[in-house]
């Protein structure tokens, strides 16, 4: 999946979007048996995931990310910026050079992490013969994740996604149980467990649900590919692996939604 988000066709311009955050809204905690577990499910860092994410879609060309989770952070670092300055430099105004106004953004990503089902598939299988058998289980857990863009202009939600990602769990083990002598018994076992990370599974899901979110943005003519060309084989592709049908590949040819993204006060904004 991070390979196709990778390779995504150009768009027409970058489009600058804010995430403020991406909660976990599952409430859901580390499954456990027979004990109590405090620990969360899934990842709590779903917001640096998601920005992750939008800085790598087509390799860096699809989105400029406007820091907004840590704003208090930033604009006090800028408040300093302008007292050093009065206090060291005299200055008794602050013009744009020194201290360029902040980047804004012409679209929300907002969502969250809405779904995390334990034990939605086990299975397993055994054989023993003569004392010596080998057994495995798996068990199969589902993340869900949903991704939507907001114009700031409007508030309206131009598109919106819902993606999955299994997260799988396997035991692989062996024993042995025999007589070697008259009173001598050998028992002996071995086994070995896999755990998928989910935090890598809730990745793959958000790097999905941006996919999906372009996709569906493209079809609807909120943005557009600089190469139109590639972008409907993208659209012809993404469209046949989700089953849609030929009517719904097809995509606006001109840029309808977002505007460029500058370096100014006035930003970006949605049209």
């Amino acid at each position: 999946m991070k390979r196709e988000l990778n390779n995504l066709p150009a768009p027409v311009s970058r489009i600058a979007v804010a995430v403020y955050n991406f909660e976990d809204q599952t409430g859901a905690f580390e499954p456990a048996e027979q004990i109590q577990n405090l620990s969360k499910a899934v990842t709590q860092g779903g917001a640096s995931l998601l920005i992750r994410s939008l800085q790598e879609a087509g390799s860096g060309s699809w989105f400029t990310v406007v820091e907004r989770e840590s704003l208090n952070n930033l604009l006090k670092e800028r408040q300093l910026v302008r007292e050093m300055r009065q206090r060291y430099l005299g200055e008794t105004t602050i013009t744009a050079e020194d201290l360029p106004p902040l980047l804004l953004a012409g679209v929300l990503m907002e969502g969250g992490i809405i779904g995390f089902d334990s034990n939605t598939m086990t299975g397993g299988a055994g054989a023993r013969l003569l004392g010596i058998g080998a057994s495995t289980q798996y068990r199969q857990d589902t993340v869900t994740i949903y991704l939507r863009a907001v114009s700031v202009k409007s508030g309206e939600v131009l598109a919106n996604v819902v993606t999955h990602k299994t997260v799988v769990s396997t035991l692989l083990r062996a024993d042995t149980f025999r007589f070697i002598s008259f009173d001598d018994i050998l028992e002996a076992e071995a086994g070995i467990t896999r755990n998928e990370p989910r935090n890598f599974a809730v990745q793959q899901a958000i790097d999905k649900a941006v996919l999906s979110l372009i996709a569906k943005g493209a079809r609807k003519g909120l943005w557009s590919f600089a190469d139109q060309a590639q972008g409907q084989t993208f659209l012809d592709q993404y469209a046949l692996e989700n089953g849609l049908d030929a009517e719904t590949r097809q995509f606006a040819g001109r840029q309808t939604g977002i505007s460029l993204a500058t370096n100014s006060i006035r930003g970006a904004n949605v049209h």
